[in-house]
């Protein structure tokens, strides 16, 4: 399995290929594709590459699904005696982000490529039907 930690919006998110992730508002257009280079560590089938604080030629490539608005948080201030009541809400903008690939050197992890290494691991069974004979004779 495949997975880097990249840091977006003051966030630091693991991400893997193939997944949808929500992040801070990017100011990219839906069906964009976007690059991002603030890879902290990336971990491929037990190799492990670190960062000081970033890890060289590692880049996290995506396409930006959607622009959405998060869930309301409200923020109620109150001083009590005095009849003071401040009830605010805020919505944060967010960005659904679908992760394609992650780059390491100029190797890139899919989604698709993970797929097929998992079903090449995965041992084949014949599914061919077997005639069985009545046992009435």
């Amino acid at each position: 399995m495949t997975y880097a930690i990249i840091e977006t919006g003051g966030k630091q998110l693991r991400v893997e290929p193939g997944r949808f992730y929500d992040i801070e508002l990017l100011t990219a257009q839906p069906d964009e594709k976007v690059t991002i280079e603030s890879v902290l560590f990336v971990q491929h089938d037990g190799e492990v590459s670190i960062g000081q604080p970033l890890v060289a030629g590692a880049t996290v490539e995506g396409t930006i699904l959607r622009h959405l608005r998060g869930r309301k948080v409200l923020v109620y201030k109150m001083k009590p005696k005095k009849k003071t009541r401040k009830k605010r809400g805020h919505r944060q903008e967010i960005t659904r982000l679908m992760i394609n690939s992650i780059t390491l050197n100029g190797t890139v992890f899919t989604a698709e490529a993970e797929a097929e290494a998992a079903t090449e691991e995965a041992p084949v069974v014949d599914n061919t039907p077997v005639e069985v004979e009545a046992a009435a004779e």
